[in-house]
């Protein structure tokens, strides 16, 4: 048997990692500036995180969610403290995909309506509904399209004010910062706008912090710039550092009833473990707060840079824009500094660094990158 062959995969087998560096079967050392599409969020290998999980699957790496599993309540718990929604109820699932399935059936569920409105250039997932709100028609199969999205400009009010005001859309679904669309950001009066439209119609306002989550920001969420409380937030990715985890987060105003939520592996006991030392190491070691001062070091010395022709991004969620296509260069990174990188669309080079990342580290990937422009 082999692969499905879907990946285009760069010529490079991976094997080990530290921190914000990984080693290929070689032994050549690559700085890692994308952590598995920001999945890494407090380094590889982070001897606390090898340490937690090792120890809870020598005693009990899953059990299904017919009995209680206090690891799921301590996350709860420690998880609204550090992100500042205690108030809110959590459901544990498997994927970032899964949990805005999750999201946008608890949205119709609580108001009955089906229409949802995104954004241009919106990624949410690549499973029924979440593909059907995702702005790419190459990933949407003809099963998924049942009409029940509309696609809004980014930062746009008032087109978004007369499509809600009909008072028929179920939910509004706004990443906390694009990443595949090209780190493109909302504007807090925007996020502000759609929240007062959401709450005066009864509407859901979904927030997919999936990659802009979990201190990738310089904040824990990024739509926290805005000052505003949306009624779902989904995060994935950095959740628990590689470990397949996501979560609902979810406001007071619903109201759980049993069977309309559910999910085998969602929350096991080694995923908690995992999402736990997560949350240990981001608050021992000031890992949001390194994201804001590496992040806004890097972006400051990003713009120096001949041949960029636009930096934007908060934290360690970094877009760079070019006037040409980036291929090539990804590839001279790769190949030549021993760098990866993420890309968005043909012209912009994504950056996903673990929120570990130095200062010398961040300042040593400018100077390689100066090299080759």
């Amino acid at each position: 048997m082999n692969l499905f062959d879907v990946y285009p995969l760069f010529d490079v087998n991976i094997v080990k990692g530290r921190g914000c560096h990984v080693w290929d079967d070689k032994g050549t050392e690559y700085l890692d500036l994308y952590g598995g599409h920001a999945v890494i969020s407090i380094g590889h290998s982070h001897p606390h995180y090898v340490e937690q999980i090792s120890r809870q699957v020598a005693q009990l790496g899953f059990y299904s969610n017919s009995v209680v599993n206090r690891l799921q309540q301590t996350f709860a718990a420690r998880l609204g403290k550090v992100c500042g929604y205690d108030d809110y109820s959590l459901f544990l699932v498997n994927s970032g995909a899964e949990a805005n399935e999750n999201a946008l059936k608890l949205a119709s569920f609580h108001n009955g309506r089906s229409r949802v409105l995104s954004i241009s250039k919106a990624f949410h997932g690549r499973t029924s509904l979440a593909v059907e709100v995702t702005n790419n028609p190459k990933i949407v199969a003809p099963v998924n399209e049942s009409g029940h999205v509309t696609f809004l400009p980014m930062n746009d009010l008032e087109a978004a004010r007369g499509e809600i005001e009909k008072g028929d859309v179920c939910a509004v679904i706004i990443e906390g910062i694009q990443g595949v669309g090209g780190i493109v950001l909302p504007t807090p009066e925007y996020l502000q706008g759609l929240r007062d439209l959401c709450t005066a119609t009864g509407t859901v306002l979904i927030l997919d912090e999936i990659q802009s989550g979990y201190g990738r920001s310089g904040r824990f969420f990024a739509h926290q710039y805005a000052g505003i409380r949306p009624d779902l937030i989904t995060v994935a990715k950095g959740i628990a550092n590689g470990f397949p985890m996501s979560a609902v987060l979810i406001s007071p105003i619903f109201k759980p009833v049993y069977g309309m939520l559910g999910t085998t592996f969602g929350g096991n006991h080694l995923a908690c473990a995992a999402a736990l030392a997560v949350l240990d190491v981001i608050e021992s070691e000031h890992l949001v707060e390194n994201a804001a001062a590496v992040g806004s070091y890097l972006m400051d010395e990003l713009k120096h840079l001949s041949g960029i022709r636009q930096v934007r991004g908060q934290g360690l969620m970094i877009g760079m824009e070019f006037d040409y296509p980036v291929k090539e260069l990804r590839q001279r990174l790769i190949y030549e500094q021993h760098i990866f990188t993420g890309a968005s669309g043909t012209h912009v080079i994504r950056l996903l660094p673990p929120l570990c990342l130095s200062r010398e580290e961040a300042g040593d990937f400018v100077g390689r990158l100066k090299a080759l422009l």
